[in-house]
């Protein structure tokens, strides 16, 4: 390798892992002599790389730690790697870090590549973090194939194993990226179910943008939020409402679950809402209506009925 700065950076490249190395067996690597290899380890030392020598049949080069942090050569990977750790620390990690955080990550991005900058970019503009915690790792490459869908946007396919284990092929307009900390959450509308729907990334595998431009839906609420409440609706309960309408004139988000039946529609889904927020949602389609079941959300349209009444009758 007649190269120089060519050969410093190969030398500097395996001088960063954690291993010593054997002069003999850089200059096989390299292609040069031992007598290079030396001189270009003062090279790099004398551009404020700390390269220990040691002396002996199992001597060898290795890179200590300095007073100072010299650059790194980092590959495509660990710069996005690093990248999505700074994220975290920039928004919802250790205290004190914050700041550093943007710094850095500030830096990284002012020296990356074109592509990867790109990677990165879509990965901040699509997530955002809600806590902090420990759990399942996610590779990079999956991470930025979903930001890169997200900041397109373009419609995403990707296998899925559910929480009972079950398989599936799913094709979904994805709307945000969300770390809790502890878990990577994707938060998407599923086409062939067409609903919104999240989707834990660690169990997300082949993930590829199709390519097909989409027009983004409203989400009905913040990205975070609604993990959090899909989070929650893992305890959800029945909902059995009859409506003095027929199933045609009811909203969209009844009409799907609605059979008709005499006088009216009867409606039946699950749902992990509070029931009081249920009960207004009921009460605003300006239809009237009575529960069934369960209980506990009778008395709540029965409580939010009466607090209506009462603010009616206020001089």
């Amino acid at each position: 390798m007649n190269d120089t700065p060519g050969r410093l950076l190969t030398l500097l490249s395996l001088l960063q892992t954690p291993r010593e190395w054997p002069g003999s067996e850089l200059a096989e690597r390299l292609g040069v002599s031992p007598r290079t290899i030396r001189r270009d380890i003062e090279r790099l030392r004398d551009l404020g790389y700390p390269v220990e020598a040691t002396l002996g049949a199992v001597g060898g080069y290795r890179l200590v730690a300095g007073a100072a942090m010299p650059p790194l050569l980092l590959d495509d990977e660990e710069a996005v790697a690093i990248a999505v750790g700074l994220r975290a620390g920039a928004g919802h990690a250790i205290e004190g870090v914050e700041e550093a955080s943007v710094r850095a990550l500030a830096k990284l991005e002012q020296v990356l590549p074109a592509r990867l900058r790109r990677r990165v970019g879509a990965l901040q503009s699509a997530t955002v973090a809600v806590t902090r915690g420990d759990g399942p790792s996610v590779h990079p490459r999956t991470l930025t194939a979903m930001a890169g869908a997200v900041a397109g946007p373009e419609r995403l396919r990707f296998a899925y194993r559910a929480r009972d284990g079950v398989d599936s092929r799913r094709l979904v307009e994805p709307y945000r990226l969300v770390s809790t900390g502890s878990r990577w959450y994707l938060v998407a509308y599923d086409l062939e179910r067409e609903d919104w729907r999240t989707f834990r990334v660690d169990r997300v595998s082949e993930p590829f943008a199709t390519g097909a431009r989409f027009t983004p839906r409203p989400l009905p609420m913040e990205a975070a939020e609604f993990v959090r409440r899909a989070l929650r609706g893992e305890r959800t309960y029945p909902v059995d409402v009859s409506f003095a309408a027929p199933p045609e004139e009811l909203p969209a988000w009844l009409r799907e679950a609605a059979a008709a039946e005499p006088g009216g529609a009867r409606v039946r889904f699950e749902s992990g809402d509070a029931p009081e927020w249920l009960a207004a949602r009921m009460a605003l389609t300006g239809l009237e209506f009575t529960v069934r079941g369960p209980e506990f959300l009778a008395e709540a349209a029965g409580t939010l009925g009466a607090r209506l009444a009462r603010a009616g009758a206020t001089p």
